[in-house]
């Protein structure tokens, strides 16, 4: 892998444990990890933009100390890594979105500093997890643990979208060496005409045992060695369902909608509930444009 990992750094407590996290990541996949701040915002925090003045700040002393702070901490931690650190004259958002072109990974926090306290999820990790040109890992909750054993939990539908999450969930397992939970939501058609077809709730579940095999056999050929389980769940809602199984997760993998629909609608229903409201980390499993 020679694609850095990219992680957006701003001193606040999400962005550092967003940090560690980025440096396992690295270190387990041998890529090397760029952190990165950007500096320039219009309000708020940071460095004020005086739009009567013709040039930009450069970067500042403060911000330069703590990325080299946090570096000095990961490479203590994972002895070996290899850090950079990089200050942006932008915003946090437009900063990691476009290092994104150029990155295996980008890892945020679920909420970095200037966020109100109702929203679960601040305005850089949302619109990164929306916009990015690659995987996305939002660590979820701001103080998840770097170390966690959980099995890797991915939902499945058939989908590309989800065939995409798919390898990059089963990769992701056998990175951490941990099994591979395979999650899909069924719900009875009531619409079915039982008279000449099975019951309603048996045809579901047929179905749902169908698209779980499907996906099983595909992560076998690809990695005949990993522990796969498979978990059909009834629910109504897939999300909500999602949002409960990552309780005993280590990580969660979602496939976006990518940008075929509305240009606001970036992620899918399932994805936004899950960056918002999981109980461990969400990656995000966009595609990479530069590939």
């Amino acid at each position: 892998m020679t694609d850095p990992i990219v992680v957006g750094v701003d001193g606040s407590p999400a962005s550092l444990c967003a940090a560690r996290h980025a440096a396992g990541a690295a270190a387990r996949h041998g890529a090397p990890l760029v952190l990165v701040h950007g500096y320039l915002h219009a309000f708020g925090y940071g460095i004020p933009i005086n739009p009567y003045d013709g040039e930009l700040p450069g970067p500042n002393e403060e911000g330069e100390r703590m990325l080299a702070e946090t570096a000095a901490q990961l490479r203590t931690q994972w002895p070996g890594l290899v850090v950079e650190t990089r200050q942006v004259a932008a915003g946090g958002a437009p900063t990691l979105i476009e290092e994104s072109r150029h990155a295996e990974l980008v890892v945020v926090g679920s909420r970095g500093l200037g966020g109100f306290t109702g929203l679960l999820l601040g305005s850089v990790s949302s619109q990164v997890a929306g916009h990015a040109h690659c995987p996305v890992l939002v660590v979820r909750p701001p103080d998840a643990p770097d170390d966690a054993d959980g099995s890797v939990l991915v939902g499945v539908d058939g989908s590309a979208h989800a065939e995409t999450a798919l390898f990059i969930a089963a990769d992701e397992a056998v990175a951490r060496g941990v099994g591979l939970t395979l999650l899909h939501v069924w719900w009875p058609n009531s619409m079915r005409d039982s008279g000449e077809f099975p019951a309603p709730a048996q045809a579901a579940r047929a179905e749902a045992d169908e698209v779980l095999d499907e996906a099983a056999g595909a992560v076998r050929r690809r990695h005949p060695d990993l522990a796969v389980e498979k978990r059909p769940l009834e629910g109504v809602e897939a999300d909500a369902v999602m949002v409960e199984a990552s309780r005993t997760a280590g990580l969660v993998v979602v496939g976006s909608r990518g940008r075929g629909g509305f240009t606001g609608l970036l992620l899918g229903s399932v994805s936004q509930t899950l960056v918002h409201h999981a109980h461990c980390p969400v990656l995000v499993a966009r595609p990479h444009s530069h590939r």
